[in-house]
Parts: structure tokens; C-alpha cells; sequence
């Protein structure tokens, strides 16, 4: 049996989420307990700060709605707006090809908001300069690895470490993204992400479990197994699904452990996942404040 955490949907911006999948974010079905970085709307939920294909340094998307962000100002503005909004973090592009990289100050802006109003701020990085310009202007998670700009050096993993930032690896997005690839260039980018992990874990740092659900399967078998690769224990995995998540959204008094008074917020597992990874993958009930939402067939 493990405790569960809510669900962080940080890269919803260009998700289109079905009806019952919108229901379960607006809380108006039981299931899993739900974050998002971006407003509610019919069928979608859009909200974000993402690169700009028109030479500014990033855009605010919002129900079709984009607004450039061209200097630190408009990047508070952007993320006030969300916040406003009723977002519950904030997630920023830091690049995109033929546009210009976010600034740390645009970074240090929109953090400010999001900070005073107690929310969290993700970044999306292309390359490890993305990461270090968006750890040093405040962001709290890095949401992927960035295994095609090669290992990531002491310099940034110290960096990273010192502002106690999270790392969201997903593993298993870049091996889907590479799948048409030659196998050689899978390879080099399966171990190139896998060192960064490695050397991120053998640091002390934070990991929170993730696969950018959407854009790979709903399976996380593939993820657990990869995460294993780069050194991570079955207790760190473990963390990384549970108390580590609970902390870093500030629910650990709630969520995230077993224990008397926090949410009956649980899985309950076929088998062992400490002497069996896989099992992680295969919940037998899940419950949701002390009730059964998921049965298994038999």
C-alpha cells in the first residue's frame, strides 16, 4: 500500500482534456486530485507562459489568447493574470527554435508573483543554459531532463542543488519523441538523460515522478524502469511518488504517508513493488479520502 498525492497537470497549455478528464479537475467526479497551471475553460485548459513564434522573448496563452512577453513587466502581468485566475502554478518555456531565451529577469518576475501568492513555478528547458537561467531567476521544478545538450556539468547540478529545485525527469518522453530515430541516437539519448538523473540523485537532489501524461502512454512501467537505470532505489522512487511531492506542494501534513490523521488518499498494489518494481504499475484499489474509486477486474 502507498500513499498517493495529488496529480500536477504543468504542461496542460496545449492539452485538450476530455469532458470526464475536465470533470475530474474541477472536482466534480471522485478520482485523483488534481493541479493545473492554467484556467478552466469549456473543454480545455490553456493558460501558460510559453515561447513565441513572433521574435518576443515568450507568449501567455490563454483561451486562444496570446500575449507577448517582451520584457520582466509583461511577465509579472502574464503571471498575475493566471494566478488571478485561479491557476495553481505557473509554468514557463524557457526556449523554442528561431526565438530568443527567456532572460532571468523575465524568470525572477514571474516567480515574484507566483511566490507571493504562494503558488509554484515549473520550467520547460531545451538545454542545460535553459536550465541554469531558469534555476538562478527562482523556478522551483524543472519539469524534464535535456538530454540533447549533454551531460549536465558541476557547475549547474551545484547551481540547482544550493536553490533546492525538484526535477521532474520523464524519462520515457524522450525515448518516445527518438522512437523514428536511428538506435544509436536513441541510445546516446536514453544514457544522456539517464546521466542527468544519475548525477541529480547522487547530488541529494529532489525528484518528483512524472511522464508528461499526453504525449506517452498511460503505462509508467517504461519510467519506473529508467529511473531505476539512473541509481534511484525502490525507497527513492517511492519518494519520488509520495512524500517527496506531498512536501514540494506543501501538503505533507495531508498527504504523501500513511498515518494517523493525513487523507485516505492510498493504492493498494497486487504485489511488493520493493521486491518487484513493475508492481508499482499495478494498483489492485485505489481509494481517494477512505473510499474505493478504482477496483481492478479480477
Amino acid at each position: 500500500m502507498i500513499a498517493v498525492i495529488a496529480i500536477s497537470l504543468a504542461g496542460c497549455g496545449k492539452k485538450t482534456l476530455s469532458k470526464s478528464e475536465l470533470r475530474a479537475v474541477t472536482n466534480e467526479i471522485v478520482g485523483a486530485a488534481q493541479r493545473v497551471a492554467g484556467r478552466k475553460s469549456e473543454i480545455t485548459i490553456r493558460p501558460e507562459i510559453q515561447p513565441s513564434r513572433s521574435g518576443a522573448h515568450g507568449q501567455l496563452v490563454a483561451d486562444n489568447i496570446y500575449i507577448s512577453l517582451a520584457d520582466a513587466a509583461q511577465a509579472a502581468a502574464a503571471a498575475k493574470k493566471l494566478l488571478d485566475a485561479g491557476v495553481d502554478g505557473i509554468k514557463i518555456f524557457a526556449s523554442a527554435p528561431r526565438c530568443a531565451p527567456l532572460p532571468e529577469n523575465v524568470f525572477q518576475a514571474a516567480v515574484n508573483e507566483a511566490h507571493r501568492a504562494g503558488k509554484p513555478v515549473f520550467v520547460h528547458p531545451n538545454n542545460a543554459a535553459d536550465v541554469l537561467t531558469a534555476v538562478r531567476g527562482g523556478v522551483d521544478i524543472v519539469a524534464h531532463t535535456t538530454p540533447h545538450s549533454g551531460p549536465w556539468d558541476e557547475a549547474l547540478l551545484t547551481t540547482m542543488k544550493e536553490r533546492r529545485v525538484a526535477l521532474t525527469p520523464t524519462l520515457t518522453l524522450w525515448k518516445y519523441y527518438m522512437r523514428h530515430d536511428r538506435l544509436s541516437a536513441q541510445e546516446k539519448v536514453t544514457d544522456t538523460e539517464i546521466g542527468q538523473l544519475r548525477a541529480w540523485v547522487a547530488t541529494g537532489g529532489t525528484v518528483l515522478f512524472g511522464t508528461d501524461l499526453g504525449a506517452v502512454e498511460y503505462d509508467p512501467t517504461a519510467e519506473y524502469a529508467l529511473m531505476s537505470e539512473a541509481g534511484m532505489t525502490f525507497p527513492q522512487i517511492l519518494a519520488s511518488l509520495t512524500t517527496n511531492p506531498a512536501e514540494r506542494f506543501g501538503d505533507a501534513n495531508k498527504l504523501g504517508r500513511i498515518a494517523a490523521g493525513l487523507h485516505a488518499d492510498l493504492a493498494v498494489l497486487h504485489q511488493d513493488p520493493a521486491i518487484n518494481l513493475r508492481a508499482l504499475a499495478h494498483a489492485k484499489y485505489t481509494l481517494r479520502a477512505g473510499k474505493i474509486i478504482y477496483r481492478a477486474a479480477e
